[in-house]
C-alpha cells in the first residue's frame, strides 16, 4: 500500500468502518518493520483527525506500595520482601504544592490494595478530597477493586476517572496473573463506575499471552466496559516475583498493539507511559498512535512508579518540563485544560 492507500484506509476507520477478527489476526502477525511502520502511520493519521497535535498529560502519585494481593507480575505483590512506603496526608499535601504549579491535565492517585485504606475507605476518601481541594484539577483514582459505596463516595469527593486494568480477558491467563482474584469482580466494578458517572480506563499486558488468540480476546474485551481510555503495557519481569525469570522480548509488540488499539477505538485516549522506557519510549508510543503521556513524576520526587524501569537511575527525566520539551521536537504540544475537561463532560 502506498501513502494514498494508507490514508484512504485511515479515512475508512474514521468514517466508522470496523475491523474484523481476521484483520486483527493479520495485524498481530506483522513482523516486517516496513509493514509495522505503515500500521503506525495509519494510527497517527486517525489520532490526528480526532486530536490534532495535542497531547494530554497526567502526573502519577503512587501513595502506597502496600498490597494484599499476590499478582504474579507485580513487584509490590504481598509476598515480595521489599521496602515499602505509605504516604501520609501531610506528605500528599506537600506533593500537591508542586502539582498545582505544573502543566498537567490530571492527577493519578495510585496504590496497591492496601488494607490500611481498603478496610477504612474514609481514609481514601479524605485523601481524594484533599488533593482535589489543593490542586483543583481532575483526579484519577487507581485503588484496585473497591465496593460500590466507596466508588460513589470517591466520586462525590472529587474523583473523575477510575483506572482498573483487567490485564487480560483470557480467563485462564487472568488466573495465573491475578492470583486468587475474581475476573468478574473487576469487570463489575469498572462497569459500575461507568454507570455512576466516572470516566474509566482499562488496560492489558502484552508479552505474557500464550498466543495471538489470547491477545485477540483481550483486544475485544477492552471494549466491553465502554471505556474512555484503553492501554497496553509490556510485561517486564520484576525481581522477587514468580515471573522474575520469564524471557520476554522488547516493546515492539506493545507499539504494534497501541496502533491496533487506535484503529479499533479511534477516538479514545491511549496512553504512552514513561514507566517502561522513559522519555525515549514515550516518543515511540506517541509515534504509534498514543495521545496521553502518563506516569509523569516530578524530577525531585522519590515516589515510585508501577514498573519503575528507572528505580536505580540517578536521573529520572520524567518531569513535565522534559516531556513538553520533547513533545515540541515532535511537532506536538499539550492540549488546553478545557479540552481535557470537555472529554470528561465537565
Amino acid at each position: 500500500m502506498d501513502q494514498n492507500d494508507l490514508e484512504d484506509y485511515a479515512e475508512q476507520i474514521i468514517s466508522g468502518s470496523e475491523i474484523s477478527d481476521e484483520n486483527l489476526r493479520e495485524m498481530l502477525q506483522i513482523s516486517d518493520p516496513s509493514e509495522i511502520e505503515k500500521l503506525h502511520y495509519v494510527a497517527r493519521h486517525i489520532r490526528d483527525n480526532f486530536f490534532g497535535n495535542k497531547v494530554f498529560m497526567y502526573s502519577f502519585v503512587y501513595f502506597s506500595t502496600h498490597c494484599k494481593n499476590n499478582c504474579a507480575f507485580c513487584y509490590y505483590n504481598r509476598e515480595n520482601d521489599i521496602e515499602r512506603y505509605r504516604l501520609t496526608l501531610e506528605d500528599i499535601k506537600k506533593i500537591c504544592q508542586v502539582l498545582k504549579t505544573e502543566e498537567i491535565h490530571m492527577v493519578d492517585l495510585t496504590m496497591g490494595e492496601d488494607p490500611y485504606f481498603h478496610n477504612n475507605p474514609e481514609r481514601l476518601v479524605e485523601l481524594v478530597r484533599t488533593v482535589k481541594e489543593e490542586v483543583g484539577k481532575p483526579i484519577m483514582v487507581s485503588p484496585g477493586v473497591v465496593d460500590n459505596e466507596t466508588l460513589m463516595l470517591l466520586k462525590e469527593n472529587g474523583a473523575d476517572f477510575l483506572a482498573l486494568y483487567q490485564e487480560t480477558y483470557d480467563k485462564d491467563l487472568f488466573g495465573k496473573l491475578r492470583v486468587e482474584q475474581s475476573f468478574e469482580e473487576r469487570i463489575n466494578s469498572r462497569n459500575h463506575a461507568k454507570k455512576i458517572g466516572y470516566c474509566v480506563e482499562d488496560g492489558i499486558l502484552t508479552a505474557v499471552e500464550p498466543d495471538i488468540e489470547s491477545t485477540l480476546v483481550s483486544l475485544r474485551g477492552l471494549g466491553t466496559s465502554n471505556p474512555d481510555m484503553v492501554r497496553v503495557m509490556t510485561f517486564l519481569p520484576q525481581k522477587g516475583t514468580p515471573l522474575e525469570g520469564k524471557d520476554v522480548e522488547g516493546s515492539e509488540a506493545e507499539l504494534k498493539i497501541i496502533s491496533i488499539l487506535r484503529l479499533m477505538y479511534p477516538n479514545l485516549l491511549i496512553p504512552a507511559s514513561l514507566d517502561l522506557e522513559g522519555i525515549d519510549g514515550m516518543v515511540h508510543r506517541l509515534n504509534s498512535g498514543a495521545n496521553v503521556v502518563t506516569s509523569i513524576i516530578s524530577s525531585n520526587s522519590a515516589i515510585e512508579g508501577v514498573v519503575n524501569y528507572d528505580r536505580e537511575h540517578a536521573e529520572r527525566d520524567r518531569d513535565v518540563k522534559s516531556v513538553i520539551k520533547r513533545l515540541k521536537t515532535m511537532g506536538m504540544e499539550p492540549a488546553e485544560q478545557s479540552d481535557f475537561e470537555k472529554l470528561l463532560g465537565q
